[in-house]
């Protein structure tokens, strides 16, 4: 499996306090079946986490690398971040100040829960218009989405990623974030399932018990496009594959 969104790099923001605790959240994500996780710190939050590209991050990232050859944990471990949408946002990816995935043309960003749908769309389009290509991070979650689900459509058939968070086909964010991960799923619209881990003992990097869902509800064929064929598209910079999406 791969696992493109998790808060593994230790003390910089609201992931993993230290390189012990990155290093148990390592050896959990591999004990599961993960055999290749990115590294998406929150990035660009305005006066919380920003996080930018430096040395001092890259040195983080490559501590961590280090570290974990040390221990022997068998697990490829790649850089990204979770960049926060703003208006500076194509500014940013367009001067290299953020993590793609992997490096490549597909970037990781979240938006405010209760953010105007019409900024998400607007931000999304000025990035693909740029080149890049946007996985959008945990869509269930957002209070827009969730009433209007149709948004999901347009950006899926728009070419933009959606990346379900596992905690919410688990029921671990409310009903109502289980009900609209259910529903993406449902409608061919989902691109890869992640852990959005921030600790080993909560929202952890152990993704077997998700492997199961999805394979018991269905069916092995899905699993493996959302858990291993597209997060391997996306760290290589190839195109998404995925069932024709339903509309609504």
């Amino acid at each position: 499996m791969i696992d493109i969104h998790s808060h593994v790099l230790p003390g910089i923001d609201d992931g993993s306090a230290d390189m012990e605790m990155s290093l148990d959240m390592l050896a959990m994500a591999a004990e599961s079946g993960v055999d290749t996780l990115v590294a998406t710190p929150h990035c660009n939050i305005p006066g919380e986490f920003e996080n930018y590209l430096s040395q001092d991050l890259e040195e983080l990232f490559r501590e961590l690398q280090r570290e974990a050859e040390r221990d022997e944990i068998p697990l490829r471990l790649c850089r990204g971040m979770e960049i926060y949408a703003t208006p500076e946002l194509p500014e940013l990816l367009k001067n290299g100040r953020v993590w793609t995935l992997n490096g490549g043309r597909y970037f990781l960003t979240e938006f405010n829960f209760g953010e105007n749908p019409d900024f998400c769309s607007y931000v999304l389009r000025q990035c693909a218009r740029l080149g890049y290509r946007p996985i959008v991070a945990h869509p269930e979650r957002y209070y827009f989405l969730q009433r209007d689900p149709e948004l999901a459509y347009e950006w899926c058939t728009a070419g933009y990623g959606l990346q379900i968070n596992k905690g919410s086909l688990l029921g671990r964010f409310g009903p109502q974030a289980r009900q609209t991960a259910t529903l993406l799923l449902e409608h061919g619209l989902a691109a890869c399932v992640a852990s959005d881990a921030h600790r080993p003992y909560e929202r952890t990097t152990h993704m077997g018990e998700v492997k199961d869902y999805l394979d018991r509800v269905y069916g092995e064929e899905y699993r493996r496009l959302l858990l291993e064929e597209n997060p391997a598209r996306i760290l290589d910079g190839r195109e998404l594959l995925g069932y024709e999406p339903i509309p609504f």
